[in-house]
Order: structure tokens, then C-alpha cells, then sequence
């Protein structure tokens, strides 16, 4: 047992086990997409946790920020080890996030693609963060009989607004990133409709014309994939950094697993991590750039 938040309470402190397995049950390992790695990468199941970080990117920052913290878990949306390797030295990057988690007593926990295609998981996220009605998901997911499951959301802005507006909506409520919002359509076009993907999401181009969208707002839009779109269909499309279009994610998680923590009597103390992990450091806009 130990000391929760209520002055003078004895809440319950759950096992790490115990811990990942209410996270498992907000997003199952077995939605994620075959390629993926989710899970826990380390940590003692019979550890205590008392303290939860939440954050996009298992990078030496938010290890770090998690050490500082005094967290006993950090959870991730994405994965330290995707491709898998044959070393955990501390001479590699990975290798020394992990040797500072185990160090200091601190378990790492992913949840990737099966947080993308849960309900609500990281589309949901962003969409509310945008101010935008979820609709249904842009690409549903056949295991899920009532239709919410998925990969995207297709959305709703009401009232409707201009490419040029809804682009600055975009880039006032995400978190501020060197990228900021590019766009590619007509800025002065109408936006009622609007497909909204967390990260990488050009391969889901189809499925937004298909949906009948006026915009498309995802991350690591490239030029070719955007050139063919944009010949085929008048749809906007709305490229915003990757980490930026993932981060709401992290609020949800947390308010997720809070509300677990509370309905159990745990009295986790539950954190988003403010760090901003996106790779990208500054931009230097063309002379003469159309705005």
C-alpha cells in the first residue's frame, strides 16, 4: 500500500503488471498492424508504479524528463525498437535510453498503431484538439462490428471555414512546431468536411477522396504522393509535423489512465510530457514565398 493523493488516504499502488493490462485493455496489442512493435520494451512486472509519463517519443529527452519526474512508467506512442536489433549498448542512442530506464527503475511501454485504431485513440485526439465533429473513421476497421474502430477520422467543421483559416486554426491549437502548416489547394476554398490522420498518412489518399472530404489534415506529406493527389481531386490536403499531429494523443492517454486510476482507487500521478521531440529545429521561409 501506499500514500495516494487525497490528504490523510491509503490508495492502493498497482503492480507494473497491473498497469499494463488496463493499458492493454484501452488498446490492445492485437489491433496493432503486423509490422509494428508495442508493448513493454523493459521493466520489472512486480515493480510498484506511482507515477506515469506520457509522450510521443522515446528519445534521451524524455527519458530523461521521466528520471526527473521520478516516474516509474513511461509510456510512448511510438516505438523504441520498430525494426528490432541486435544490441542494446549504451554507445548507441537507443541502447543508452534503455540502460537509463533500467537504471533508475523505469519501465517503457508502447502503444502505436493499436492506439491509432482505438476508440477514442489518436485521430479522435487530434480531431478534438482541431475543434472537429468525429464522424465515423476514415478507414474502419472489419474486426469492429460497430463501425468506430479504425484507422483517420472524417470529420465535421461547423461552422465551415476557409483552407486559409482552418490552416491557421491548424497551426494556433497544435503544438508549435518548426513546420508549422503547409498547404496544398485553393486557400479561399470552403471547408465543411474534413479527414484528419496522426502521423504519416499519405498512403491513406484514396480512402479520402473515397470519403468525399473537402480537406485532408496528416503528417510527412511528400511531393510526388501530393502531385498525384492534387491531379486527381481538388481535395485540400494539410501537412502538419508529425510529432505536432500526435502530441494531443498524450492528454488523452493520460486523462484515460486517470480515470482508471481513480475508478480503482490507485491514485497514479499521471503526466504529460511538454517536451517537444519533433527532429526538425527551425525554418527559414523563401524570399518572396506564396502565403
Amino acid at each position: 500500500m501506499g500514500r495516494g493523493r487525497g490528504a490523510g488516504s491509503l490508495l492502493y499502488v498497482p503492480r507494473l503488471s497491473e498497469a499494463i493490462a488496463a493499458l492493454d485493455a484501452l488498446w490492445p496489442p492485437g489491433s496493432a498492424e503486423s509490422w509494428d512493435a508495442v508493448g513493454t520494451v523493459c521493466g520489472d512486472p512486480d515493480q510498484e508504479v506511482s507515477r506515469v509519463l506520457f509522450a510521443v517519443d522515446p528519445v534521451q529527452e524524455t527519458v530523461d524528463e521521466a528520471v526527473e519526474l521520478g516516474a516509474d512508467l513511461l509510456v510512448t506512442h511510438h516505438p523504441l525498437y520498430l525494426r528490432g536489433t541486435t544490441t542494446v549498448a549504451a554507445s548507441t542512442f537507443k541502447g543508452r535510453a534503455v540502460h537509463t530506464l533500467i537504471r533508475n527503475g523505469i519501465a517503457l511501454h508502447v502503444a502505436h498503431t493499436n492506439a491509432d485504431r482505438a476508440d477514442p485513440g489518436v485521430s479522435d485526439a487530434l480531431a478534438g484538439a482541431l475543434d472537429l465533429r468525429v464522424v465515423r473513421p476514415l478507414v474502419p476497421d472489419p474486426a469492429d462490428p460497430e463501425g468506430r474502430r479504425g484507422l483517420g477520422r472524417v470529420c465535421e467543421l461547423d461552422p465551415p471555414l476557409t483552407v486559409r483559416a482552418f490552416a491557421a486554426r491548424a497551426a494556433e491549437r497544435l503544438p508549435a512546431t518548426a513546420q508549422g502548416i503547409r498547404v496544398a489547394g485553393d486557400p479561399e476554398a470552403l471547408v465543411r468536411t474534413v479527414a484528419v490522420s496522426g502521423g504519416s498518412g499519405d498512403s491513406l489518399f484514396a480512402d479520402a477522396r473515397a470519403a468525399g472530404v473537402d480537406a485532408f489534415l496528416t503528417a510527412d506529406l511528400r511531393h510526388h504522393p501530393v502531385s498525384e493527389a492534387r491531379a486527381q481531386n481538388p481535395l485540400a490536403l494539410l501537412d502538419a509535423a508529425h510529432w505536432a499531429t500526435e502530441w494531443p494523443w498524450c492528454e488523452l492517454a493520460a486523462a484515460q489512465l486517470d480515470e482508471i486510476s481513480d475508478r480503482h482507487g490507485w491514485g497514479l500521478r499521471v503526466h504529460v510530457s511538454k517536451t517537444v521531440t519533433d527532429p526538425w529545429t527551425f525554418h527559414s521561409p523563401s524570399p518572396g514565398a506564396p502565403n
